[in-house]
């Protein structure tokens, strides 16, 4: 029987907060020596919050305060790899979205969950256990690359029955299933961008709940958004 699949992103999707951003920027400056790096971080951060700056999201951020400074890209990967390590920790801390577990028990039924994110494995299990995520995704896929990365997951499930991938970056979560023709769901600050067209869009993934469930519930055989959801036009 051919099965929907719903594949959700990670950071900013199901885990949420500033720690893993903030402890990234602890670990650069750590590394540099440079004490006005943290506080460098935190501006880019508000910029990014007031939607002064199109930074992708936190890390990017932190990345452009970093090549500003000539912080070689090697410390940078380091920095990155010591940050997930403290992951869902107190040096760390992340949330998830509200009533998340419950949401994805009922949707467990009617999809295939899948994480598909370019995040290292390191402390995903001790998020997803934290927020309720774990026992729902049945597969994960980490380190995989996006945007690149994701096509070949996506394309690889739409073999088996309709997609909707949903993410926080149109760029890197959402574009290579559009082109495939899987339905989208935007979440996060940019889901209100008007250069993008998304099948849902919600300030967050709790947003949302009810659209997915309608959607796994009324999924059809074959790539496109089923009739239970009412997608937006898709480009030329």
């Amino acid at each position: 029987m051919r099965l929907p699949t719903v594949v959700f992103d990670f950071d900013g999707t199901l885990a949420l907060g500033r720690g893993p951003v903030l402890a990234y920027a602890r670990q650069v400056a750590a590394a540099t020596g440079d004490e006005d790096f943290v506080p460098a971080a935190l501006a880019a951060l508000a910029r990014l919050d007031a939607g002064e700056e199109d930074y992708l999201d936190g890390y990017d951020a932190v990345r452009h305060v970093a090549g500003a400074r000539d912080v070689p890209s090697a410390v940078l990967q380091q920095a990155y790899q010591a940050s997930r390590r403290d992951l869902g920790t107190p040096a760390a801390p992340v949330t998830g979205p509200p009533g998340l577990g419950d949401f994805l028990a009922g949707l467990a039924p009617l999809a295939r969950l899948a994480l598909a994110t370019n995040a290292p494995a390191t402390g995903v299990d001790r998020v997803l256990a934290a927020i309720g995520a774990a026992p729902h995704l049945t597969a994960q896929h980490f380190a995989i690359g996006k945007p690149a990365g994701l096509a070949s997951i996506v394309a690889r499930y739409l073999d088996d029955g309709p997609v909707l991938s949903v993410g926080d970056i149109w760029a890197y979560d959402l574009a290579a299933a559009d082109e495939l023709g899987a339905a989208t769901a935007l979440v996060g600050p940019s889901a209100g961008r008007s250069d993008v067209r998304p099948t849902l869009r919600g300030a967050g993934l709790a947003d949302l709940y009810g659209d997915i469930q309608t959607w796994a519930a009324h999924a059809a055989p074959g790539p496109s958004a089923p009739a239970g959801v009412d997608p937006l036009p898709r480009k030329a």
